[in-house]
């Protein structure tokens, strides 16, 4: 882990979990398909909730997704929901379940076309991260014109829960924009070369 000591203002210091997905994740570029598979699952289970409250069960979720290997996870059926329905280490919500196996399902019928769904959200940003230059996180924006395409095209793909809102947090994620603020010891870490 990183030791210096300025981070973007939103990391609760005293959360080590917290600190090393800053600092070790968030806003590294991001082209394997399993993980924005993940993020997309972990980020729309968020929805309504705390990034920390998804973060702090994301062993559970790797556990009970198949590790979001996508092949595993649309073969999922009744029982399978039933299962996760009583796993505490999910958020247990039938549609954001069942939104996570209808997402492997897109996520496969976007191999089957002949694509990734890696190449999809890069085209958004042109295959090229957009890096911002913030002071402070109120500059920071809660979605742009880039994750509301990004929304549209997804749910027309078949994808579940994911608002502009949670495109633009999956955007930060996974590195296709980089909203460390220009403070932050991560800023130039995060910098696409």
């Amino acid at each position: 882990m990183i030791n210096p000591t300025i981070r973007c203002a939103w990391v609760p210091l005293n959360d080590p979990t917290y600190v090393a997905y800053h600092d070790v994740e968030w806003g590294i570029p991001v082209f394997d398909d399993r993980h924005h598979f993940e993020m997309i699952v972990l980020e729309g289970a968020q929805a309504g909730l705390s990034w920390a409250t998804i973060l702090h069960r994301r062993d559970g979720y790797r556990r009970a997704f198949a590790d979001f290997d996508p092949n595993v996870v649309a073969r999922f059926d009744g029982d399978d929901i039933e299962r996760l329905m009583g796993d505490t280490g999910i958020i247990r919500n039938r549609a954001k379940i069942e939104a996570t196996i209808g997402n492997a399902t897109a996520v496969l019928a976007l191999e089957a076309a002949g694509t990734s769904l890696s190449d999809v959200i890069w085209g958004f940003v042109d295959g090229r991260q957009i890096v911002n230059r913030w002071a402070t996180i109120a500059e920071v924006p809660a979605k742009t014109p880039a994750s509301d395409a990004m929304s549209k095209e997804l749910k027309r793909l078949g994808f579940k829960f994911l608002g502009p809102t949670t495109c633009y947090a999956h955007m930060q994620a996974a590195g296709l924009v980089n909203d460390h603020t220009t403070d932050c010891v991560r800023f130039d870490g995060c910098c696409a070369k």
